[in-house]
């Protein structure tokens, strides 16, 4: 019992250490930034440069298919894409997971935007997206003009519908 507590006690300083060094290694993406490069596969497999779409757009990062929460922000995505559409406004969601696992989530949900797979997490990391909880992938949503500058951004892992209702509202408001 005493060495379990132990190994417990080692486990949490290592992620303490761990999670400090990622953030302190990490730059953190804000608005009136330029973002960094995204080149990643859709759930098709095709390669998407973010870079090179030159009108406003909406990025958001998300921990992992198939999880409550990420249901959720997705659906509202969804129900609320004709919104988005109307402002001639593309939705990109984002996660560690793969091509095949997005298209198996993009058919089991009906969405009408591309995800891309970020496997290995080197577009989160560039854009210095949070872990939550010291363990979960963050969830943060960004608008990027037509510059590739960030206009808005939005962090909350629990929140997941408020990413919408807030993008649109900023959008709305432009």
């Amino acid at each position: 019992m005493k060495k379990k507590k132990i190994l417990i006690i080692i486990m949490i300083v290592l992620s303490i250490v761990v999670f400090k060094n990622e953030k302190k290694d990490m730059k953190k993406i804000e608005v009136g930034d330029v973002i960094p490069s995204v080149i990643l596969k859709d759930e098709n497999g095709i390669a998407v440069n973010i870079n090179s779409i030159k009108k406003p757009l909406v990025l958001y990062f998300y921990p992992k298919d198939e999880t409550p929460g990420c249901i959720k922000e997705a659906c509202k995505f969804r129900d609320e894409f004709e919104n988005f559409a109307d402002l001639e406004i593309p939705i990109f969601g984002i996660s560690g997971d793969s091509s095949a696992s997005h298209k198996k989530f993009k058919e089991k949900y009906n969405l009408p935007f591309t995800l891309l797979s970020d496997v290995g997490n080197k577009v989160r990391k560039a854009f210095g997206v949070p872990k939550s909880l010291l363990f979960l992938p963050g969830r943060v949503t960004y608008i990027v003009n037509e510059n590739g500058k960030v206009v808005y951004m939005f962090n909350s892992q629990f929140k997941a519908e408020q990413h919408i209702e807030k993008a649109l509202a900023f959008l709305r408001k432009k």
